[in-house]
């Protein structure tokens, strides 16, 4: 069925996800503009804070058809630190935003997290599911989709949440503060150990392919929460195990530990509404997602070796196949019909 493309502002637009979702928004037709609190110059992208919204008027009198809503405080950890942090931008944030879109009459795709669910190892069903998140991460978002489900009741909003479960990039942000995916392959590429909680399994989804289920969320008429996930979970022992045969690293860098507080076992999301809804199904498999982040980490810890033993840059195959490698430049925003 063909889609007409509709104009589209995406908030958090620079983070490891928004980069994606704006280049292939771009890719199939749609007119975009970008909106981040990371500063910038170019056509197209507005500078704001949406805890401060009217920095993003010039964005919303634009006029956009669909509003996806990313920007957030993230992650387990950074929000157990900085719990004011994480209240103020993804609850008072996303109310101004939500009050932006009923001014424009913008549909709004809020983007949840799979962190909802909280700590049960069953399945998470998007459609019967009680969530109980047991980290203020979970709980902020948590509260935000009950404050979008809210604005659709009583105001007319026009709304669909996704909770995406597990998505992850060769091209993101590395650090310990990230997920187990980049973590494990920047670690283990450079001969430093990670620890797997015995007994965790996750799907993992990449980025690419939550592009275009994000992208799809614009289209749906009717409010509901759907899961966006791979179906194919597996043991983070296993992930692991192939991440050292990739990367040619020592099995016995990999240690075994029981779970932490505040996190969840098992991640097994429902994906039945992900395909009734959205008509997606994801195309990169887990072998190739990580054939893809060990080349870049691998690449990323050479260069770091040759960097530290005063070489010359290094420049390989790695490099050329991913683009999106930390030293690569962005590309060009293509014109958005903004000013």
């Amino acid at each position: 069925m063909r889609r007409e493309p509709y104009k589209a502002l995406v908030i958090g637009a620079a983070g490891n996800i928004g980069t994606r979702l704006v280049a292939h928004l771009r890719a199939v037709g749609h007119d975009v503009v970008e909106a981040d609190i990371k500063p910038g110059l170019r056509e197209g992208y507005v500078v704001a804070d949406i805890t401060q919204p009217v920095d993003l008027l010039p964005a919303f009198d634009w006029g956009p058809d669909v509003v996806f809503h990313l920007a957030a405080a993230v992650g387990r950890t950074t929000c157990e630190q900085a719990g004011a942090l994480a209240v103020s931008t993804n609850l008072m944030g996303l109310g101004n935003v939500l009050q932006l879109c009923r001014r424009a009459r913008a549909t709004c795709v809020y983007f949840s997290t799979s962190e909802v669910y909280g700590p049960s190892d069953t399945v998470h069903d998007d459609a019967a599911s009680r969530p109980h998140p047991n980290n203020r991460y979970g709980l902020s978002k948590y509260l935000g989709e009950q404050l979008v489900e809210y604005e659709v009741r009583h105001t007319g909003l026009r709304a669909v949440t996704v909770r995406p479960c597990m998505i992850y990039d060769e091209r993101e942000t590395v650090g310990e503060h990230r997920s187990a995916m980049i973590r494990f392959a920047s670690n283990l590429a450079r001969g430093r150990r990670v620890t797997v909680h015995a007994g965790s399994a996750r799907g993992w989804l990449h980025a690419t392919d939550a592009a275009r289920a994000i992208e799809a969320a614009g289209y749906v008429r009717e409010y509901a929460t759907i899961n966006l996930g791979h179906p194919d979970v597996v043991p983070m022992q296993q992930l692991a195990a192939m991440m050292c045969a990739e990367l040619g690293a020592d099995p016995g860098l990999v240690t075994v530990e029981s779970l932490p507080p505040r996190m969840t076992l098992v991640k097994r999301p429902t994906l039945e509404r992900q395909r009734a809804l959205l008509g997606f199904e994801p195309a990169v498999s887990l072998a190739e997602g990580v054939r893809r982040v060990c080349a870049v980490q691998a690449w990323a810890a050479a260069r770091d070796r040759a960097a530290a033993d005063g070489g010359p840059r290094v420049v390989d195959a790695a490099e050329a196949a991913y683009p999106g490698s930390p030293t690569a430049a962005r590309p060009a925003a293509a014109a958005s019909g903004f000013a």
